[in-house]
């Protein structure tokens, strides 16, 4: 009987794990759009009413690590070169 819990428990782990990495890879491409955004925009021309926001998108994106903005920047280069 202890089999069979480990062997669900063990599916249940693995189902887990594929939905965390599908996520992060969503979260990267949305960081690695923002990063993007942030480094292209000009905060001048932007209208006062979202300045706030992108001060705030700018800072977050700014405080990332390092390799995980590599990981972000790299995914866009990624969803670009897989669009029709």
């Amino acid at each position: 009987m202890t089999m069979v819990g480990e062997n669900t428990g063990t599916y249940m782990l693995s189902k887990e794990l594929d939905i965390l990495m599908a996520e992060r890879k969503r979260l990267l491409t949305v960081a690695g759009a923002a990063a993007q955004f942030v480094a292209l925009m000009e905060s001048r021309a932007l209208p006062q009413s979202v300045a706030t926001e992108a001060e705030l998108l700018a800072e977050s994106v700014n405080a990332l690590p390092e390799d995980t903005l590599r990981d972000a920047l790299a995914s866009i280069t990624r969803s670009r070169q897989e669009a029709p």
